[in-house]
C-alpha cells in the first residue's frame, strides 16, 4: 500500500534535476532545449557518443527480428561477437553478461572453479586493492571492500583479502595455500583514476605466475577504446587470465562479458553457471555494431590524438590556477582532474557552465566522453572547464 505523495522509485540515488529528452553526438538536450556537453558519457558507457547512426539503425533492424531466446538455443550473434572479441583480445573463450558485476562474478567463479577441478577446492581466495570498484552484487562489493558500499548488507561474503594499491610486499604477504587469483583494475576508476604502471602490472603477472594464481583485469571502465586501445593491458604487454568487461562494449545497450584463455575456463562446463537474459540477439547486433566503428583503422589513434589535445589544454589551467586543479590523472580519454579544492564544487560549476562529469575519490573529477569527440568539442570543453577554474580561485584577477 503506498500514498499519493510518496515518490515510487528507491531512494538510493542523490540525482542531479535535470531531465534530458535526447542527445546527439557529445552532446545531451533537456526537455527545455538547453544543451550539455556530456563529458560523462553515461560514466563511460556511450563510447559512440548518443544516437549514432550505425548503432541506431542496427538496433531497429535486430528489433524487428528477435529480441530474445535464452541460452537454451544456439545464438548466432554470440558465436559472430565472441570471435571477434576472441580474435582482437587475449581470450579464447567469452561468456556474455548483462553488466560489468556480472561480468565480474563470473570472472570469480571462473577462477574459483579452475582451481577445484584442478583438484585445489581449498584455493578459492580473491586479492584485492584498496580504491578499487568492481561492482554492487554481494560478491563484488566484498571484492571492492569499502565500508561504506558493506554497511548493512550483513556478513561480508568471505573470500577476499584486501590490500594497499601498489604495495608489492603486502601483495606478496596476502597469498596464502588459499589465495586462487589477483584482481585489479588498471586504472582505477572510483579510486580517484590511479594508473597501475607498467612494471607494477609486470610484477602482479610474474606473482600470480610463481603462485599458480590466475591474472583477473577488471576492465569494465577502461576496455573497449577508453584508454586509447582496445583494451588497457595492451599498454603493458602483460596478458590477463580473466577480463571483465562492459559499459562502452554496448554503447548504450547493457551488456557485458567474461574473457577467459582455454585454460583458465576449463572448470566451466555445462550447467555450471549461466544467465538469462545474457547475450541475447539485441545485445550482440549493438556490440558487433560497436566493433565495427571502433576496429576500424585510426580509431584509437583519434583516441589518443583527442586525449593528447586535452592534456595540453590542461596544462595552461593548472598552470594559471594551482589552487583549483593540480594533476591531470588517468590513460586516454579516462581522464581524472585532481582538485586543490573540493571536487563537488568543480563538478557544479562544470553543470553550471552546462558540461557534466562525474565525482571519483581521492578529491578527483572524471572526465568520461564519448571517444567520437572531436577537435572542437574538446577546446569547448577546456573553455568551460577554464572558466569555472577562473570562478573558484582565490588568486586576485
Amino acid at each position: 500500500m503506498t500514498t499519493a505523495n510518496v515518490h515510487p522509485l528507491y531512494d538510493t540515488y542523490n540525482r542531479a534535476a535535470l531531465r534530458f529528452e535526447r542527445g546527439e553526438g557529445v552532446w545531451l538536450i533537456t526537455e527545455d532545449g538547453d544543451r550539455y556537453l556530456d563529458f560523462a558519457a553515461g560514466i563511460a558507457v556511450n563510447a559512440l557518443g548518443h544516437s549514432h547512426p550505425h548503432l541506431v539503425k542496427t538496433l531497429q533492424d535486430q528489433a524487428a527480428k528477435l529480441w530474445h531466446l535464452s541460452n537454451v538455443y544456439e545464438v548466432p550473434g554470440q558465436e559472430r561477437l565472441g570471435q571477434r572479441l576472441v580474435d582482437n583480445t587475449f581470450a579464447d573463450k567469452v561468456f556474455f553478461t548483462n553488466s560489468g558485476a556480472e561480468a565480474l562474478e563470473c570472472a570469480i567463479k571462473t577462477a574459483r572453479r579452475y582451481h577445484f577441478v584442478n583438484g585445489q577446492p581449498e584455493r578459492y581466495r580473491v586479492v584485492t586493492f584498496d580504491g578499487a570498484f568492481h561492482g554492487r552484487t554481494l560478491a563484488t562489493i566484498a571484492a571492492t571492500g569499502q565500508a561504506k558500499y558493506l554497511e548493512g548488507f550483513g556478513p561480508k561474503v568471505d573470500g577476499f583479502d584486501q590490500v594497499p594499491f601498489g604495495d608489492e610486499a603486502a601483495l606478496r604477504a596476502a597469498i596464502t595455500p588459499e589465495t586462487a587469483a589477483v584482481l585489479l583494475e588498471p586504472v582505477q576508476g572510483e579510486g580517484g583514476l590511479r594508473s597501475v604502471s607498467t612494471e607494477f602490472m609486470r610484477l602482479v603477472r610474474q606473482i600470480c605466475d610463481e603462485n599458480g594464481l590466475l591474472l583477473i583485469l577488471d576492465e569494465v571502465q577502461t576496455g573497449v577504446g577508453r584508454t586509447g586501445k582496445f583494451y588497457a593491458y595492451e599498454w603493458t604487454g602483460v596478458t590477463p587470465d580473466l577480463m571483465a568487461t562492459a559499459k562502452g562494449i554496448g554503447g548504450g545497450f547493457p551488456m557485458g562479458a567474461c574473457l577467459a584463455t582455454a585454460e583458465a575456463a576449463k572448470g566451466m562446463v555445462a550447467g555450471v553457471h549461466g544467465t538469462t537474459y545474457g547475450g541475447n540477439p539485441l545485445a550482440m547486433a549493438v556490440g558487433e555494431a560497436v566493433l565495427d566503428v571502433m576496429l576500424a583503422d585510426g580509431f584509437f589513434d583519434h583516441v589518443n590524438d583527442m586525449a593528447s589535445q586535452f592534456r595540453q589544454g590542461m596544462a595552461s589551467i593548472i598552470d594559471r590556477f594551482p589552487d583549483v586543479f593540480t594533476e591531470v590523472r588517468g590513460k586516454g580519454l579516462m581522464i581524472g582532474l585532481k582538485c586543490a579544492v573540493p571536487n563537488t564544487d568543480v563538478i557544479t560549476g562544470l553543470r553550471a557552465e552546462k558540461m557534466l562529469s562525474v565525482g571519483a575519490g581521492d578529491n578527483v573529477v572524471r572526465l568520461l566522453p564519448p571517444l567520437t569527440v572531436t577537435a572542437d568539442d574538446m577546446r569547448e570543453a577546456l573553455n568551460r572547464i577554464e572558466k569555472v577554474a577562473a570562478k573558484l580561485s582565490k588568486a586576485p584577477a
